[in-house]
């Protein structure tokens, strides 16, 4: 006997974008990298390699918080110029 059921194709990627608070908004000291990368319009891969490298924009030097990379907001905000 055959089934009738047909199968859907599932999507390559899953994850949905993450949606972020405009900078303005964000209290915190520090950032995770996927919301330092949404900022700065760059890719979270982009901002590790400036971590291992050493190698990032102007007062924008990330921190460790529990082994992850952190990034300062003030950090962030000085490398777009804003206020």
């Amino acid at each position: 006997m055959q089934s009738t059921t047909t199968r859907q194709p599932q999507a390559l990627s899953t994850s949905e974008p993450q949606s972020f608070p405009p900078l303005e908004l964000v209290n915190r000291p520090t950032v995770p990298t996927e919301q330092a990368a949404h900022y700065l319009l760059r890719r979270p891969q982009t901002l590790r390699g400036w971590a291992c490298a050493e190698t990032f924009p102007d007062g924008l030097r990330p921190v460790r918080v529990n082994g992850r990379l952190c990034w300062p907001v003030a950090g962030i905000r000085a490398a777009l110029g804003v206020a």
